[in-house]
């Protein structure tokens, strides 16, 4: 587990969101994967997209289809009219390799590319925003490289009531929340409060 590439991942979302970024990438390794979901579940991120290097189609325009299919569309429309009309759901589907096309001009869904070479993937995700001021405003590391924090249930029930515990300040901002990483993967504080779990705090986001 690199902690620095975890400050690194930390410092970027919390600059995108100054910036006021719609969408954003990061390096794709298991910790990062499931500490971003961990950021949708608390309502942080809009979305989580693994893709390449380029950005992913937004869902909406990848119903769109492309002008060169729209001119195919109408040529076999002018041939076979009666493929305007609706058909069943027993009929069989075109596939092509990187989209599905169930009934003519009606629906097209292309799937996000992902690169087969681990290095080239990244991981895509939706910033926030309400009110014109940013969800994610502040992400901070808590353990360090030099000194990682072992928390037990107990300091995550005081530090999730505002109180201090092992050299950890209690959560006091307006929805903060801390991601802590146990045995069974990585947990919100007061989840793992519930589980009753302990592990190693990650970092807090408000």
């Amino acid at each position: 587990m690199s902690l620095v590439n975890l400050a690194h991942v930390c410092s970027h979302l919390q600059n995108a969101s100054k910036a006021r970024l719609g969408l954003t990438s990061i390096p794709v390794s298991k910790m990062h994967v499931n500490l971003v979901l961990g950021l949708q579940r608390e309502g942080f991120l809009s979305s989580v997209t693994l893709g390449g290097v380029t950005p992913p189609k937004p869902f909406l325009l990848q119903a769109q289809p492309d002008p060169e299919q729209l001119d195919k569309m109408a040529n076999k429309l002018k041939e076979e009219p009666w493929h305007a009309y609706a058909i069943g759901e027993d009929e069989p589907q075109q596939t092509t390799p990187n989209a599905t096309e169930k009934v003519l001009g009606r629906e097209l869904v292309h799937s996000v590319h992902v690169p087969e070479n681990p290095a080239k993937r990244r991981l895509w995700l939706g910033l926030k925003y309400w009110q014109n001021e940013p969800v994610l405003k502040n992400m901070k590391l808590v353990s360090k490289p030099t000194r990682r924090i072992w928390l037990t249930s107990e300091d995550l029930g005081k530090i999730t009531r505002t109180r201090e515990s092992s050299y950890v300040k209690g959560l006091t901002h307006p929805g903060e929340c801390m991601f802590i990483t146990t045995d069974r993967g990585i947990f919100e504080a007061r989840e793992c409060v519930e589980k009753r779990m302990g592990g190693m705090a990650l970092c807090r986001v408000w």
